[in-house]
């Protein structure tokens, strides 16, 4: 049932859904970044630093949930301190659904949509991780008024474009240029000077450049012209070599592909003047079957959409439900803690009242005390004993002194 519900919900997505969590992880690293997590949480917590797919989930990754789960509640915890609202540190050995209930209730206090089960942040990795993560990066970004701006790109200064030669356009010049680079030999063998013919020609056009005073007759026999015509003409041409690059060419070939072109159309437009009426009646069957099959799949159809409205009403009453869930397991996890101080100070309780140690300790210190009072008794009756003979010996000593003083006075009264 699982995996249906996940693949349908990927169907319903897109099929790029299940990569979405590598890209809001690597925006989520790029935030953590921002708000210098690498000094104010893995230093003071003594943690290594994330990769790029850290908290994302894959089967060809490596996964840790344990410490994946610890990592994330201690970075969530820090970003909501980040984002103004106190949050206390959760430890290694809290409770796994208050730790998640308590980061998706703050969550939901900065406007966040919460539409999964809190289960799915106890595996540490996955889509609604990154979410949460990355949610909660834009608030502590927002708290500490950081604002993303449109990026600045250099001005790239334009080039000066280098004006190229034609060398699809034979010159002259060109002419003169390659048949003077060809060898020596080559000359030798045609028996032509080129430096002796451009002189005369030189020469030439400078004595022609001079108006001439008379008009100039040849004296030159016609037939033994013609004869050292033909003689010198196959010594005349000159070679050119064929540049693939010239535009001749091309046009050349443009004109052998078109009527290559042209002869094979004619003989292919049968073939797809036949093929356009088979295709255009095979569309026709298919759209007469198509509305036919509608026509009769009208009532499934119908029973379709109903079936998706309740799909989609079950949906929601099991967000809401889901949302009462956390609430009450929050609420559960809260009165299980108080009960079990209860139950420890009960414990601590019983065990003093059935100890039997503290009588034994009163009867004890009884005893002692009455060994102390007799010993205080007898010191008492000491102390009485010494002053009653101190009262005594003091009474006789006066009785003695006052019949030493009698006595003179009947003395000296007999005289």
């Amino acid at each position: 049932m699982t995996d249906d519900s996940r693949r349908g919900e990927e169907d319903q997505r897109g099929p790029g859904a299940a990569y979405q969590m590598f890209v809001i992880m690597e925006d989520l690293l790029d935030k953590l970044k921002l708000l210098d997590y690498e000094e104010e949480v893995l230093a003071k917590h003594n943690m290594k630093s994330l990769s790029r797919h850290y908290f994302a989930s894959s089967a060809y990754m490596s996964s840790n949930p344990g410490e994946q789960f610890y990592m994330f509640s201690v970075i969530a915890s820090w970003l909501i301190n980040a984002a103004g609202r106190p949050f206390e540190l959760p430890q290694e050995y809290d409770d796994p659904n208050a730790t998640v209930s308590n980061i998706l209730s703050e969550l939901r206090a900065f406007g966040g949509v919460v539409d999964f089960p809190p289960s799915k942040l106890k595996a540490g990795s996955g889509e609604h991780v990154c979410y949460v993560l990355d949610r909660l990066a834009e608030e502590a970004l927002k708290k500490r008024g950081f604002v993303w701006k449109r990026p600045s790109y250099p001005s790239e200064e334009m080039e000066e474009e280098a004006v190229m030669e034609d060398d699809a356009e034979l010159t002259l010049s060109k002419v003169e240029e390659e048949v003077t680079e060809e060898p020596e030999d080559s000359d030798e063998e045609n028996g032509i000077d080129l430096e002796g013919l451009k002189s005369r020609t030189q020469q030439s056009e400078g004595e022609l450049s001079s108006k001439p005073d008379v008009i100039l007759e040849s004296n030159v026999d016609v037939a033994a012209w013609n004869l050292e015509v033909e003689r010198v003409l196959p010594q005349l041409k000159v070679t050119i070599r064929t540049d693939n690059k010239d535009w001749r060419i091309h046009v050349d070939q443009m004109h052998q592909h078109r009527d290559g072109i042209k002869s094979s159309l004619k003989e292919t437009q049968g073939y797809l003047d036949k093929l356009q009426e088979e295709i255009g009646k095979t569309l026709e069957k298919v759209g007469s079957r198509e509305k036919y099959i509608n026509h009769q799949l009208e009532q499934l159809i119908q029973e379709y959409r109903g079936a998706q409205s309740k799909l989609s009403e079950a949906k929601e009453r099991y967000q809401q439900g889901s949302g009462g869930v956390t609430e009450r397991t929050r609420v559960l996890a809260e009165i299980t803690e108080e009960l079990e101080k209860v139950k420890q100070e009960m414990e601590e309780k019983g065990s003093s009242m059935s100890d039997g140690a503290p009588v034994v300790r009163i009867k004890q210190s009884l005893t002692k005390l009455k060994q102390e009072i007799v010993q205080m008794d007898i010191r008492i009756g000491v102390v009485e004993h010494t002053l009653l003979q101190a009262k005594l010996k003091e009474k006789t000593n006066m009785t003695r002194d006052m019949h030493a003083i009698n006595i003179p006075e009947h003395s000296t009264g007999a005289y």
